[in-house]
């Protein structure tokens, strides 16, 4: 009887080790060119790069960088002097956000929020990133999954209704584009 229960026992850690690992190199695998045009579309639909990525003027107003494709707020990027104190707020007679000519930063109620580093760059973009943080801060609408809350306008709670396809999708686009090293200011809280 002891025996029946050691064989059961190693049968049992040994379907788990291959079902484990089986998981494991799921996630490291390759992603699929289907899996990225995916997530390509998603990025594109979800209007990321409204945001994330620098403008250029034209004659058709600001287009977006394609040199500097999601690479988020320019880190050495000035931002124009804000209007005086109280005109915005969250009062209905006030203003209730503005943003710059590249739309890369808002100020509202919240403060000062800069559009984030969406490309692989592992120093200051996504590319230290695993797909479950990227889930899971889409999910919660907060850095990593666990850090500071993402600031409007980013509509992640948009995102976040998003399946598990779409959004390893999504990452798996965003880290097949160009890194660019852009180190993103951090938020600055309302004075």
């Amino acid at each position: 009887m002891q025996i029946a229960r050691v064989v059961q026992l190693v049968i049992a850690s040994a379907t788990a080790s291959l079902v484990f690992g089986q998981a494991t190199a799921a996630e490291t695998a390759a992603p699929s060119k289907e899996q990225i045009k995916r997530g390509e579309y998603l990025v594109n639909f979800g209007g990321c790069n409204d945001c994330h990525t620098p403008k250029l003027m034209s004659a058709k107003g600001p287009q977006p960088d394609p040199a500097r494709l999601l690479s988020g707020h320019p880190a050495n990027g000035q931002i124009p002097p804000l209007p005086p104190p109280g005109l915005i707020g969250p009062n209905p007679d006030q203003w209730a956000t503005i943003t710059n000519s590249s739309f890369t930063v808002w100020v509202g109620p919240w403060g000062t929020s800069y559009a984030a580093n969406l490309t692989p760059d592992v120093a200051t973009g996504l590319g230290g990133w695993t797909a479950d943080q990227f889930a899971k801060t889409m999910r919660t609408g907060k850095h990593l999954g666990v850090g500071r809350p993402m600031l409007p306008p980013m509509p992640w709670f948009n995102v976040a209704v998003l399946n598990d396809r779409d959004l390893r999708a999504m990452f798996a686009y965003l880290k097949s584009i160009k890194p660019i090293q852009n180190q993103v200011p951090a938020p600055v809280p309302p004075k």
